[in-house]
C-alpha cells in the first residue's frame, strides 16, 4: 500500500484562513446581527461519496465549511468515518477560533460518516442545544421505470 497523502496547509495559507475568519466577524458585527460568540448551526452532510459539514451563524450565513476531500482525502477514502471525524475536529477548531460555544446540529445524508462526526463535535467543548435529521424521505413521488425486458 502506498503512502497515505495528506494536504499539509502552508503558513500563508493558514494566515489566508484566518484572514476570511476574521472578515466574517467583522461582517456580521457591523450589520448588528446576533453576536458570533454565542451561538451557532453545524450543518452535517454525508452522503456515500464525501462529507461535508458548513458552520453557520444563527441567522445561517456560512461562516466555514470543510469536507473530506478539502482535507486531502482521496476516492473511496472520503467515505469513511474516520474521515468525517478528522472533518468534524477541523470544523470544531475553527468554531472555537471564533468565540461559538452553544451550537445546534443538523444531520443530513445516508453516509457512513454520520454518527462519528457527530461523536467528534460532541467530544469537544460545545454546548449542543440540539440534534436535528433533516434526511429527505420520499413519499411515492415519481413511478419507477418499467423492467428491462431482454
Amino acid at each position: 500500500m502506498g503512502k497515505k497523502h495528506i494536504i499539509a496547509k502552508t503558513e500563508e495559507e493558514l494566515i489566508k484562513e484566518g484572514e476570511v475568519i476574521e472578515k466574517a466577524i467583522q461582517k456580521d458585527a457591523k450589520l448588528d446581527k446576533v453576536i458570533i460568540g454565542k451561538e451557532g448551526r453545524i450543518y452535517i452532510f454525508c452522503s456515500y461519496n464525501n462529507t461535508i459539514i458548513s458552520l453557520t451563524d444563527s441567522g445561517g450565513n456560512v461562516l466555514a465549511s470543510q469536507s473530506a476531500g478539502r482535507l486531502g482525502f482521496k476516492g473511496t477514502k472520503k467515505s469513511t468515518p474516520f474521515a468525517a471525524s478528522k472533518v468534524a475536529e477541523a470544523i470544531s477548531q475553527l468554531a472555537e477560533k471564533m468565540g461559538i460555544k452553544r451550537i445546534h446540529i443538523i444531520v443530513k445524508g445516508v453516509g457512513s460518516g454520520r454518527e462519528s462526526a457527530l461523536r467528534s463535535i460532541a467530544n469537544q467543548n460545545f454546548e449542543i442545544l440540539s440534534i436535528q435529521d433533516a434526511t429527505p424521505i420520499p413519499h411515492n413521488g415519481c413511478k419507477p421505470r418499467k423492467p428491462r425486458r431482454l
